[in-house]
């Protein structure tokens, strides 16, 4: 017989197959050697008890009879190479990636164009940037094959339950090569060292069932007549025409916007969130989130752990945004006098630092009072030419080079320049500098509130042994491309579908993945008759 079971354990007993195995024979009243095997169903870690940590874990058992492994739903698919029907997507980030498996699975040609490079060829260009704070301005953390996501460490968590099949999602990175851990952890993870290979297997994916992957494509205009798209230019001075374009160039492709605006294309400002990237020893973190006694280490048993924080500040949200365990700082700049800066993590999670986005939510009336921006107040690119703003005065006092402006927690929140700074992970190097010369005045004065007030909750948090990186401000788009709610199209262009982050429909792997599914069904949709004839 097969019995799922739900077991309570120490984080050493979760650990060890023969102690499970005992506890299921104890529950069900039978031998241990009954028990053919078991694999985990779900698995999460409840640290809030002081006295004891635990593993809340659900398996499936099998008892006298034969053990099956976890079963893989694996999608099949098929050649679309003569497909009538072919559809551009623009962006190979997840998004646009999962757009075209989706596309393949209707029956209908994708052709992917991407302003970056592929994996490979990328790599070459990232360590340039951390060595020697040169960017390429299309081939970066960004832009390139797989998108932001590619190096922003795999997190797969999302709270989009209602946007898309988010299980399909996973059982998808698991078919091409992810750990079979993502289906079952609360909160799954990949690794920056391993989402790229998954990565190219799904664009080989594309390629091998007659779609198209165009590297170092990038999109400069759009052939519209009649308020219907037709196809697009690119900078080679390609012309590319299909029966649709889905517009999947993620949050910090600024060039379409400004291509929209000037073709008097509807956009609209979206509010986004600014601040700066917080690290600290991932023993700090280790100490405050398990209880650990002064200089105890987390043990063998646990990960690296991670926190979510949230504070409300004169009205406005102060919080973690992309908490990264055992991982880095990284420069996610697009354009060379601009620093932006991220976070990731390996699979292991294994270097000594913990960092997180910590930031303040800005909408339209925090900065309709900001004399130094040459906008008008009443354009949709307010919100991203603010952004800018704060990009280019952090990159300034940095120095250049992509060298950041820094800061110890302490010091921040007391109005201090460091002395000297910590020992940090953000490659090209920090600099001590007064954040609050970088930031707004209505972001730093809530970050420091924020801080001291996570510091209450947090025993470890506020600390001068954490430093603040600045700047964290690609948390999502500054910018709506609206869309119709039920054909997904825009509603001024036909056959024009934006899509997921850089459209501001979603926030993360996943719910740019289920975003690109969503598009694709809905092209599928509108265009049924010609994909009978096909």
């Amino acid at each position: 017989m097969q019995k799922e079971i739900s077991l309570k354990l120490t984080p050493s007993e979760a650990a060890n197959q023969a102690i499970i195995t005992s506890y299921i024979a104890q529950t069900f009243c039978v031998k241990e050697n009954e028990v053919a095997g078991f694999y985990t169903l779900k698995k999460n870690i409840d640290a809030r008890s002081r006295k004891q940590i635990w593993v809340n874990i659900s398996v499936k058992a099998f008892i006298n009879e034969p053990f099956i492994e976890r079963e893989i739903e694996k999608i099949i698919f098929q050649d679309v190479s003569s497909s009538k029907l072919k559809i551009i997507i623009v962006g190979a980030g997840p998004a646009g990636i999962f757009a075209g498996l989706q596309l393949i699975q209707l029956g209908i040609k994708p052709i992917i164009i991407e302003r970056g490079k592929d994996v490979r060829s990328r790599r070459r260009d990232l360590a340039i940037l951390n060595k020697e704070g040169i960017i390429n301005t299309e081939s970066n953390y960004c832009f390139g094959e797989g998108g932001a996501g590619t190096y922003s460490d795999g997190k797969l968590y999302t709270r989009s339950n209602k946007r898309g099949d988010i299980h399909k999602i996973l059982n998808l990175f698991v078919q091409f090569g992810a750990d079979e851990n993502i289906l079952v952890e609360a909160h799954p993870h990949i690794g920056t060292n391993k989402l790229p290979h998954i990565i190219t297997a799904m664009t080989n994916q594309i390629i091998d069932c007659g779609g198209e992957v165009l590297f170092e494509k990038k999109l400069v205009d759009l052939i519209i007549e009649n308020n219907e798209l037709k196809g697009i230019v690119t900078a080679d001075s390609d012309k590319l025409f299909a029966d649709a374009v889905i517009l999947a160039t993620g949050h910090s492709a600024r060039d379409i916007y400004e291509l929209l605006y000037k073709k008097n294309i509807l956009i609209e400002p979206k509010p986004f969130a600014l601040g700066v990237r917080i690290e600290h020893p991932q023993e700090v973190i280790d100490a405050a989130q398990y209880h650990l006694m002064q200089s105890c280490k987390r043990g063998d048993f646990l990960p690296p752990a991670s926190y979510s924080l949230v504070e409300q500040v004169n009205g406005k949200g102060v919080f973690s945004f992309c908490m990264c365990p055992g991982g880095i700082i990284a420069t996610a700049s697009t354009n060379s006098n601009e620093l932006v800066v991220n976070g990731w993590s390996p699979s292991k999670r294994n270097n000594p630092f913990a960092n997180s986005g910590m930031v303040v939510s800005v909408a339209i009336e925090d900065i309709l009072q900001e004399k130094k921006l040459e906008i008008a107040h009443s354009s949709p690119l307010l919100l991203m030419e603010f952004q800018k703003m704060v990009e280019e005065k952090a990159y300034q006092a940095g120095g250049g080079k992509f060298v950041a402006p820094a800061q110890r927690v302490v010091d921040f929140c007391n109005n201090k320049i460091s002395t000297n700074l910590p020992d940090c992970s953000y490659l090209p190097g920090v600099k001590s500098a007064d954040l609050t010369s970088v930031l707004p005045d209505f972001i730093y004065t809530r970050l420091q509130k924020g801080l001291q007030a996570f510091g209450k909750r947090m025993k470890g948090y506020y600390t001068n042994d954490a430093i603040l990186v600045a700047t964290e401000s690609r948390t999502s788009s500054p910018i709506r491309i609206p869309r119709n709610i039920d054909t997904l199209q825009h509603p001024q262009i036909k056959n024009l579908f934006p899509c997921a982050e850089g459209a501001g429909y979603a926030g993360g792997i996943v719910s740019a993945a289920m975003d690109g599914e969503k598009v694709a069904k809905a092209i599928a949709v509108i265009h049924q008759k010609k994909l009978k004839c096909s």
